[in-house]
């Protein structure tokens, strides 16, 4: 198929990589265009704008940060509303509010195109080995036609329902692993505190009903005190403004996701945007500590 892909990240490089290998025709754009530099280099078009873009392209991903940033992209003067003929598909990877996947996706709709979003689990680990968990709002019809462009990406696709409904199960997603760091740290920070080697802590727990993805990961950058690699903790704080705002529109408590919310904002407080989320556990010792 021919396919344009935004969002050259550490997840986007990755997922480019595939689509080519994969015998795709794929085109490119980047607001720095040296971001594109190595994808150029194994057969990537570059475009001049989204625009451009979508005027060549079947299907439209797009692996950007955050809703303002996806909007930005379909509707600016040159943006992809403007290049996408009726019967294309833009299928939105991003981790964006729910409103504005339904919103974008009625906008597409009065044109004749098709949106998915898409949003996906695993980290640059999993788009590295094309493994990555993929969450789909949007019409069955549309995921059918470009499931096998999907399947290119990941392992496990679910279509969830309507549009937004893949934002929804992204948003359950980022609270249930951020809070399981939460309590890694919290874990942590306990064994610390009574004296205790935490990495024969973590080594035991990893044994029984506690252990998980996220304390064998996150558990280990603890214990190492590696807090620079993974995902940037202002990833998942931005994620959990998306949930917490969802929850307040919605009247919904979430009790155990509101400290978490507290912690993520300390963390950024403490200058740790870029730091891996692991870094929650530094929020406990410095209160520890006081």
């Amino acid at each position: 198929m021919k396919i344009g892909f935004i969002g050259l990240g550490d997840m986007g490089q990755s997922m480019a990589r595939h689509l080519i290998r994969a015998g795709h025709e794929l085109a490119v754009w980047a607001r720095r265009e040296a971001a594109a530099e190595a994808l150029r280099g194994e057969g990537a078009a570059w475009c001049a704008s989204p625009a451009a873009l979508a005027a060549r392209s079947e299907v439209v991903i797009t692996m950007v940060t955050a809703s303002a940033d996806v909007e930005a992209l379909v509707l600016r003067d040159d943006g992809l509303l403007a290049g996408l003929a009726p019967g294309a598909v833009h299928i939105d990877m991003s981790t964006i509010a729910p409103g504005t996947a339904r919103q974008l996706a009625a906008r597409y709709g009065e044109r004749g195109i098709g949106w998915l979003d898409a949003p996906v689990s695993g980290g640059p680990a999993g788009a590295r080995e094309a493994t990555l968990a993929i969450m789909v709002g949007g019409d069955a019809a549309i995921l059918a036609r470009v499931r096998p462009v999907l399947e290119v990406l990941g392992k496990r696709i679910v279509h969830i329902g309507a549009a937004g409904a893949g934002q929804v199960a992204k948003a359950c997603n980022q609270m249930i692993m951020v809070a399981a760091i939460e309590a890694s740290a919290e874990a942590m920070n306990l064994a610390a505190a009574n004296g205790v080697d935490v990495a024969k802590v973590r080594a035991a727990l990893m044994g029984g009903s506690a252990g998980s993805r996220v304390l064998e990961v996150m558990g280990e950058r603890m214990v190492s005190r590696n807090f620079d690699k993974g995902i940037d903790a202002r990833l998942h704080h931005k994620d959990f403004a998306i949930l917490m705002a969802e929850a307040h529109a919605l009247g919904t408590p979430l009790p155990v996701a509101g400290v978490v919310w507290q912690q993520l904002n300390a963390l950024m407080a403490r200058g740790g945007a870029r730091q891996d989320t692991a870094a929650l556990l530094t929020v406990l010792e410095a209160m520890r500590t006081a």
